[in-house]
């Protein structure tokens, strides 16, 4: 069962973002049903890590992007929530690699930022983009 079913609620009407957060979204699912075997790979659980930090780093270029060429006047405080993101899931990726395991922390963590991430911070900028006629 996924950790985190993708559901229209999550959806922003913006296609480019909406596929990167579903990415996001399948990746945890995928570390989390990893995460579920009796003997979880490790190598599997490190790819898996990895692939989320990277797509991560990806999708917050994509948005600045966006907000860059639209002038979006809340970029610097959006700016901020992905530069801590991507420090705390950085730690986690070296935490990973020093022989911690991921555990349902991790997984609350990812699951609980995500969701508030595109819920909250990411649904604020629609609006503004929409009236700039992205979708």
């Amino acid at each position: 069962m996924a950790l985190m079913p993708w559901s229209a609620e999550l959806e922003l009407g913006i296609a480019k973002i909406d596929e990167q957060h579903r990415w996001l979204v399948d990746r945890i699912n995928a570390l989390h049903d990893e995460l579920g075997q009796p003997a979880p790979n490790r190598q599997t659980l490190g790819d898996i890590l990895e692939s989320l930090v990277d797509y991560t780093m990806n999708h917050f270029i994509v948005e600045e992007e966006i907000f860059k060429r639209h002038g979006y006047p809340q970029t610097d405080a959006h700016l901020g929530e992905h530069n801590a993101f991507t420090g705390r899931i950085i730690v986690l990726l070296d935490q990973f690699q020093d022989g911690a395991e991921v555990g349902s922390e991790t997984m609350a963590l990812l699951k609980d930022w995500l969701t508030h991430h595109i819920l909250v911070v990411d649904k604020a900028y629609v609006p503004f983009f929409r009236a700039q006629g992205l979708s």
